[in-house]
């Protein structure tokens, strides 16, 4: 906003600051004039015009009484005095916000009693007790600590033991753990999983054309922990490129490549592309060729690629609708859109490379390196349970049945990640399939661990 002067003229101020602009001009004045007269200057200058002031918040004033306010004398102001300019208050940048410090996350377990676990008196633990014995001769390192003795005396009540010594055995020396998502949540996702039967043949024909690979010259695995001690049970995988480790080949670039380029032997030749791709997802199986006779296929090594999941991604697509992703509806629809098969694959990066056994009466070999027990043993997050640990799982089954047992944690997988997250073996063949395709299902899960001693991670 412009303002007008006052009433003094320029022409009427000349004559007025002649003598006072002198000491400027003239060198015999002293310094010291020269700033008196100085501020001379500048109290006629703020004489002459006046600003409006910018509106202020007023301040809090303690009004006084009428008599103290008729009886304080008040300085009158000379008729030639100019209000000066308040100026304008000064813009305040508003504080940043300050960062909120991290919330904790919750302890993974919390302290339950035996009352807490539901079904656990009418469990037949005596279906479970051999793959707990099997476990104890398993374990290594801390868990080895942590087990001896409980371990020890589990073998001196022998493999023969009744279910009424199990249970007592077990709640005598054992005390349950709850395990408890990073929110504090108790429930969590289990899905199931099994051994497939895919047939294939030693030579490829256009009725075996998919290729069984195994394991890579050229994989080269670092495991982390070697210069990264807290990155225990981390590995990287990849490729060499002149000196330089890249990610290794996808799951696509093997499908879609020359398999006599990929520095891997070919196991065998898999007659259907679908089944192949869920002995992938299953990470073992059995092959059976044109003559009758089986080999198992078991997990050797992957190509360090993280696991996506083809079910959600036909989700995403709008393919299919969440109650309809299970093994069997994706498999209905790969066998209905067999051009898309390839594009199915990109979805999943991940590829696992098999190596071959003589096929056996007992379950393939999980994360342990023991076989694992149908209906008895899980896969789990090996960073939230210990292997070889023993574990309660109670959830409900598709058809509301309630499944309520003692497990194994004797396996992993590439898709099991988090605290509350469990994958139910179911075993071998069509039937187990059928089981294992329809789970998806949420529960709970209680560590049973020595007493006088907390789980890991506490």
């Amino acid at each position: 906003m412009t303002h007008k002067p006052s009433s003094i003229s320029a022409p009427a101020l000349k004559p007025a600051l002649k003598p006072v602009l002198k000491p400027f001009t003239d060198p015999e004045y002293r310094p010291g004039l020269r700033s008196a007269a100085l501020g001379l200057v500048m109290t006629l200058l703020a004489a002459c015009t006046t600003t409006t002031p910018a509106p202020v918040r007023e301040p809090n004033v303690v009004q006084l009484p009428p008599a103290a306010q008729q009886s304080s004398p008040v300085a009158e102001a000379p008729a030639n005095c100019v209000p000066v300019a308040t100026p304008p208050p000064v813009a305040v940048c508003p504080a940043p916000d300050q960062p909120k410090p991290p919330v904790p996350a919750t302890p993974p377990w919390r302290s339950a009693d035996w009352a807490a676990l539901p079904g656990w008196q009418q469990d037949k633990l005596t279906q479970a007790w051999p793959a707990l014995l099997t476990s104890c001769r398993a374990l290594r390192g801390d868990m080895q600590k942590a087990w001896s003795s409980t371990c020890d005396a589990a073998r001196e009540l022998g493999a023969q033991a009744s279910d009424a010594q199990i249970h007592e055995f077990l709640q005598t020396r054992l005390s349950p753990w709850q395990l408890v998502n990073t929110d504090g949540s108790e429930q969590g996702l289990i899905t199931g999983y099994y051994e497939p039967l895919i047939r294939a043949s030693r030579t490829p024909t256009a009725r075996f054309a998919t290729p069984v690979l195994g394991v890579p010259d050229d994989l080269i695995t670092v495991d982390l922990a070697d210069v990264y001690p807290e990155l225990k049970g981390m590995r990287l995988r990849g490729r060499l490129e002149g000196r330089k480790l890249v990610p290794y080949w996808t799951n696509a670039q093997l499908a879609a490549g020359d398999p006599q380029q990929v520095p891997a032997k070919t196991l065998m030749w898999a007659e259907d592309t679908v089944e192949y791709l869920f002995l992938q997802v299953q990470g073992s199986g059995q092959a059976q060729f044109p003559d009758g006779s089986r080999v198992r296929i078991a997990y050797a090594d992957q190509n360090g690629h993280p696991y996506k999941s083809i079910g959600r991604w036909l989700v995403d697509k709008g393919e299919l609708t969440l109650d309809k992703a299970s093994m069997q509806g994706i498999q209905v629809w790969a066998r209905a859109n067999p051009q898309r098969i390839p594009e199915l694959l990109a979805a999943n990066p991940s590829y696992v490379f098999f190596r071959e056994e003589a096929a056996a009466n007992e379950g393939p070999k999980g994360a342990q390196g023991l076989a694992l027990t149908a209906g008895r043993s899980i896969a789990v997050d090996p960073r939230s349970i210990p292997l070889g640990a023993p574990v309660f799982l109670a959830f409900n089954m598709p058809d509301g049945k309630p499944m309520q047992r003692m497990m194994l944690a004797q396996d992993t997988g590439g898709a099991i990640r988090g605290r509350v997250r469990a994958d139910f073996f179911w075993g071998f063949g069509p039937e187990a399939g059928s089981m294992a395709g329809r789970m998806r299902q949420q529960g709970r899960i209680w560590i049973l661990w020595p007493q006088g001693s907390v789980p890991p991670g506490m």
